[in-house]
């Protein structure tokens, strides 16, 4: 019995078992590729040199003081309020950020407008603790 089992086996082996494969029955008519292994992108070489650096920092923010008669006059009537030309992509927190970055001060209040050559005018009013005199020679306006 083992001897005739063994003969079958080598048969088997050698030959091949030939038995019919089933097939998988198709319920519909869609066919979907099967899903298979993403792998993640190794590059050889960065695509860019460098990383880009933050290029709306406080000096893009504020361009420069105004200095123009009604503005000086704004100043030396004790209204205290400062005015500078910004970016018209900056809001008002971006804008007392960079001044106090920029000039060392503190704007108690801002109030901006759009000009109709399309640069914004930011008036900052200057908080009681600061001097004018002193903050518009750090400036560059006296």
């Amino acid at each position: 019995k083992d001897v005739k089992q063994a003969q079958k086996a080598k048969k088997a082996v050698t030959k091949g078992t030939h038995i019919k494969k089933t097939r998988k029955i198709r319920t519909t008519v869609a066919f979907h590729r099967p899903k298979t292994l993403q792998r993640s992108r190794q590059p050889q070489y960065a695509r860019k040199s460098r990383s880009s650096s933050k290029k709306f920092d406080a000096h893009a923010i504020v361009k420069y003081p105004l200095k123009t008669e009604s503005t000086m006059q704004k100043l030396e009537d004790g209204m205290k309020t400062f005015t500078f030309i910004c970016d018209v992509r900056a809001n008002k927190n971006q804008i007392r950020a960079a001044l106090k970055r920029l000039y060392d001060i503190e704007c108690t209040k801002i109030n901006t407008l759009v000009r109709p050559d399309g640069l914004k005018k930011a008036y900052c009013k200057l908080a009681p603790d600061y001097d004018v005199g002193e903050v518009a020679g750090n400036i560059g306006l006296y």
